[in-house]
């Protein structure tokens, strides 16, 4: 009688859950751009439930194969809306351009804020260098009910002129950081989410901060900071998140509307840490009151087509 090898394939997939709020090991996929069906399901269900899930030996993954398979998730955008000498299909995330130390969700400062990232690791330090992610989902459930509600009736306005690659600490580190924070910055977008979105697909509600915060509309700066700083802290409280030590061969999915991530900064400057992260295009975020996001400044149409609405029930 034949074997069905794809059959035996799909039975081989293992979730690992790691933690109570997110992030999940899974093993027996191999990954690329020939999955089956059963098994891509398989990964977005993980990925929903999870945030954040991780894969380990995927020696085999080239730049063409880690982008054929997020086409099997979604729709890739171009790497970045500003930066275009990192990458033509994916953008490198290198430490000589500068460290990404600091709490953030990614490119909140376009209208279109992409769905989910995949990122493997290409070149790693002989020590340090992991990533920590943190659920905004959790965060916002752990708020008690009247804070809750003041932030779904908050919006908060996000730039790019507060980027988290190139801080105050990396002034010092020369001029290729000076270039990528330059390029970085070359065209100014700002744009005004809701504090709290309400998630596309699962219909959970979600934080939506980060570093690329530049206030609370509507409020004097000391007080935007205060508010800024009561949410964001709920989001990094330990227990709302995973780390990653990474491998050669490692890759982590993240839904980029359930999460924040920080990768840490604890290797010295000899050593070279190099990943390589596809994005997913998404949803234009919509808050509980059903207004969705929009555009101060800048225009991030090359960036990606905003997905069409289609809301949880």
């Amino acid at each position: 009688m034949p074997v069905d090898n794809a059959a035996d394939a799909r039975t081989t997939v293992r979730v690992v859950k790691l933690g109570t709020h997110l992030g999940a090991r899974i093993e027996g996929v191999r990954l690329g751009g020939d999955l089956d069906a059963d098994t891509v399901a398989t990964l977005r269900a993980a990925l929903d439930e999870h945030k954040v899930i991780f894969f380990r030996d995927q020696h085999h993954l080239t730049e063409d194969g880690q982008y054929e398979f997020a086409e099997l998730l979604g729709t890739p955008t171009i790497p970045h809306p500003t930066v275009r000498s990192a990458g033509v299909k994916s953008l490198a995330i290198d430490s000589h351009q500068g460290r990404s130390n600091s709490w953030h969700t990614d490119v909140t400062f376009v209208d279109r804020v992409p769905k989910a990232s995949i990122l493997r690791a290409v070149t790693l330090p002989s020590y340090g260098g992991s990533t920590t992610w943190a659920s905004t989902v959790a965060a916002y459930n752990s708020l008690p009910e009247p804070l809750q509600r003041l932030a779904e009736s908050l919006r908060a306005r996000h730039t790019n002129r507060y980027d988290y690659a190139a801080t105050a600490e990396d002034n010092h580190r020369g001029e290729t950081v000076a270039a990528y924070r330059g390029e970085f910055e070359s065209t100014y977008y700002e744009t005004e989410h809701p504090v709290v979105e309400v998630h596309p697909e699962t219909g959970e509600r979600a934080l939506l901060l980060g570093n690329f915060v530049q206030r609370i509309v509507g409020l004097p700066a000391d007080e935007s900071q205060a508010l800024f700083r009561l949410f964001q802290d709920r989001v990094t409280r330990l227990e709302h998140t995973t780390r990653w030590d990474w491998s050669l061969g490692d890759v982590a999915i993240w839904d980029n509307r359930a999460t924040q991530h920080y990768a840490i900064d604890d290797y010295d400057g000899t050593e070279h840490r190099r990943l390589t992260r596809i994005t997913l295009a998404g949803e234009i975020p919509v808050g509980v009151d059903g207004r969705r996001s929009t555009v101060i400044a800048g225009n991030a149409e090359h960036y990606s087509a905003p997905v069409p609405p289609a809301r949880a029930a």
